[in-house]
């Protein structure tokens, strides 16, 4: 129903946002490009995307990162609230609404907050040698600490509150109509963040300019956000994760 509503869209606002969206898969794909290829490929561009990914601790870096969460952030994120954005759109069509980019505008900015602390994060990391340069953890300790983490989040009150508004989108609407649209955006991405916080984070784990482990991340997202299947997902994902954190402290110590 949710996808019949969104494929059946075409105003101009559909149109960006989901340009907005495979342009930032685009720029994912192409940070991600395998190091030897940058090197070699003036067809890439290789010294933009190489400098954009190389960690330096100073405000230059810092801000090469932003600008690489922040591409990541919209790249994954922006399409596990579609559903949230279609409902929105049909409501603002028997309802008085604001503008449709306010609501989206409001979201992103959470996750570009996001983005800043990640962004600091992963210098901080790399500072005290537990990730590559690249973002890829080289600490089992640290790899098992976040999937425990991200695992056991799985379970918890906050994390069932969160998903429960993205899976009930009109409820949430209809609760905070009157706000308008730019806050209702943050508040939605505020719920979003609630949910996938954690699971963000494994980036470290996986590998922060990992395309697969992106795409992957961003699937189990969206499922997690669906009535009807994202119940059958969450909590034995919660139980993988943590056996995965078991086993990869175990293969350290032993």
């Amino acid at each position: 129903m949710i996808a019949g509503r969104i494929r059946a869209m075409g105003a101009a606002h559909w149109i960006a946002l989901f340009a907005t969206i495979l342009l930032a898969w685009v720029l994912l794909y192409a940070m991600a490009i395998p190091g030897d290829l940058r090197a070699a490929g003036r067809f890439y561009g290789a010294d933009f995307w190489a400098q954009l990914c190389v960690v330096t601790p100073d405000a230059a870096g810092a801000g090469r990162l932003f600008a690489m969460w922040s591409v990541m952030s919209a790249a994954m994120m922006a399409p596990t609230a579609l559903p949230a954005f279609a409902t929105y759109e049909e409501l603002s069509r028997t309802a008085r609404a604001g503008s449709f980019s306010a609501l989206v505008g409001g979201y992103l900015a959470v996750w570009l907050g996001f983005s800043v602390v990640a962004a600091l994060a992963q210098i901080g990391l790399f500072s005290a040698g537990l990730i590559s340069a690249f973002g890829d953890s080289l600490s089992p300790v640290l790899s098992a600490f976040l999937l425990a983490l991200a695992g056991l989040y799985q379970f918890s009150a906050l994390k069932e509150s969160c998903l429960s508004k993205c899976r009930q989108p009109l409820m949430f609407f209809m609760q905070h109509w009157d706000d308008g649209p730019w806050r209702n955006g943050v508040r939605l991405g505020l719920v979003c963040l609630g949910c996938c916080w954690a699971l963000m984070l494994l980036a470290f784990v996986g590998g922060v300019m990992n395309i697969a482990f992106m795409g992957l991340a961003t699937l189990i997202m969206v499922i997690e956000k669906l009535p009807d299947l994202g119940r059958y997902v969450t909590r034995p994902l919660g139980g993988l994760l943590c056996a995965g954190a078991v086993v990869m402290l175990l293969s350290a110590l032993l």
